[in-house]
């Protein structure tokens, strides 16, 4: 009853993506009012966190429904709830039958995983968490080295000159828009494969023989870490994705893209193909993540990160008309027996797929026409253009449990895979010309949805 009560006063999932609503700054003093008996600096110094005087109260409603919970709830209930916490959070470096439970419950239960993953890659995954830049730099030397980060520099580069293109063509943008859209474009600084200076682990202390205190000791240097750098300039450079993660992200309040040398492998990207395959591939990638900057959440912030409304009025009404149609199109989609895709909380990676393949496409014939490449020659029974959505394609190839669909559907902002392909590919004006699909086919329909 105690955790359903504080997941009542929870914000919602879909909620949460939006950054006006996660935003209330505060005094220190207001936000100790609506926590009575606590002292937050006794608190900040616990944490070892430099005194603030204001702080960022996102989800304001939650704490006054917490203490009202603590203080109706008894002390053995709160005594066994925080024990389950401790315990869940450390069970995979606890005695076997504690992990074992805990796995039953949150991969057997809730995703459908009938074991867990080989012990190796759990261990793998532990020291990518805890000293993740310097497994990367072994990572980097071993894996990553010719001329794939050249490559990737001028791909990044081919797919933010497309989205300049794409700007300036919008009907429904204002000039004034335009050219702040266009600003922050410039503005965006692309991380690709490693950081230019490497994390100094120095200071964590690691022994061989000890799991559990190496896993306490990487999570307190980790928060030790990122509290040091209140009233510090911010350092937009720093990753927040190792290396080795075979990952991309964007991130809004840095206008930052971050692309690991894990996921610049076979098969998002591989030297040994051509660039019909590669900008499927991971060139639909690069323009996801740079999409994101101008989806529903990434366009309520400026060149700078701020967030900041840089839309007219009209072109704001515009923009929402056409997400609004994306929102719809991929509610239809049933994802799992009686449960549809949310449309609204995978909104924002719903408008990247899209804009983002449609970009790398745009970039694609651009590349090819700059290098004399014969679109209609086939390779492997296919043309470049094909060959090219088959890539993108195959980015989503999977086969997920129905427990782990119906969870992600519940809670993720992502699309399950499939929709990630099927839902992108219709909205595509590049692939009905590509395999000669006619209006109405199906995957071709009579309406379909644009952003950007």
């Amino acid at each position: 009853m105690f955790e359903t009560a504080l997941a009542k006063a929870s914000m919602g999932v879909t909620e949460m993506r939006d950054p006006e609503k996660t935003y209330h700054l505060q005094p220190i003093a207001k936000f100790e009012a609506t926590v009575p008996g606590m002292n937050f600096g006794e608190f900040q110094d616990a944490i070892h966190s430099p005194r603030v005087s204001e702080i960022n109260n996102a989800t304001p409603e939650f704490f006054p429904a917490l203490m009202k919970e603590i203080h109706a709830t008894d002390l053995e209930t709160l005594k066994a709830y925080m024990r389950y916490q401790v315990l869940t959070t450390s069970a995979g470096r606890l005695p076997k039958k504690f992990d074992a439970e805990n796995f039953d419950f949150y991969g057997r239960k809730l995703n459908g995983q009938p074991e867990q993953a080989a012990r190796w890659k759990r261990c793998s995954n532990s020291v990518n968490g805890a000293l993740g830049e310097a497994l990367g730099k072994v990572y980097v030397e071993q894996y990553f080295a010719g001329d794939s980060k050249t490559k990737m520099v001028e791909m990044v580069a081919d797919i933010e000159a497309a989205m300049g293109r794409d700007i300036d063509q919008l009907e429904w943008m204002s000039a004034a828009t335009k050219t702040r859209a266009k600003e922050k474009l410039h503005e965006v600084t692309n991380k690709i494969g490693y950081p230019d200076k490497w994390r100094d682990y120095s200071k964590l202390e690691i022994k061989p023989d000890d799991a559990l205190g190496n896993a306490r000791r990487a999570d307190a240097f980790e928060n030790d870490r990122q509290l040091a750098k209140i009233g510090q300039p911010v350092n937009i450079f720093e990753w927040d994705l190792t290396p080795p993660t075979v990952n991309a992200n964007y991130d809004p309040s840095q206008n930052t893209i971050n692309f690991p040398a894990g996921i610049l492998q076979p098969s998002f990207y591989d030297p040994k193909q051509d660039d019909a395959v590669n900008y499927g591939h991971i060139g639909s990638v690069i323009g996801h993540e740079l999409t994101h900057g101008f989806d529903d959440e990434g366009k309520k912030f400026d060149g700078k990160g701020n967030l900041s409304d840089w839309w007219t009025p009209e072109d704001t009404k515009n923009f929402v008309a056409r997400t609004d149609c994306l929102a719809d199109e991929y509610g239809s989609f049933v994802a799992v027996a009686d449960v549809k895709v949310n449309g609204r909380l995978t909104l924002g990676e719903n408008t990247a797929d899209n804009g983002g393949l449609l970009l790398a496409y745009m970039a694609y014939l651009d590349r090819a026409k700059k290098e004399g490449v014969d679109l209609a020659a086939k390779k492997d029974g296919y043309t470049a253009s094909q060959r090219f959505y088959i890539g993108y394609a195959q980015n989503w190839c999977e086969n997920p449990r129905p427990e782990q669909v119906r969870t992600q559907v519940l809670t993720d902002p992502h699309s399950p895979d499939h929709f990630r392909a099927n839902g992108a590919i219709v909205n595509q004006p590049g692939f009905a010309a590509a395999f000669g699909c006619k209006k109405g086919a199906p995957m071709v329909p009579v309406k379909s949805c644009r952003v950007w």
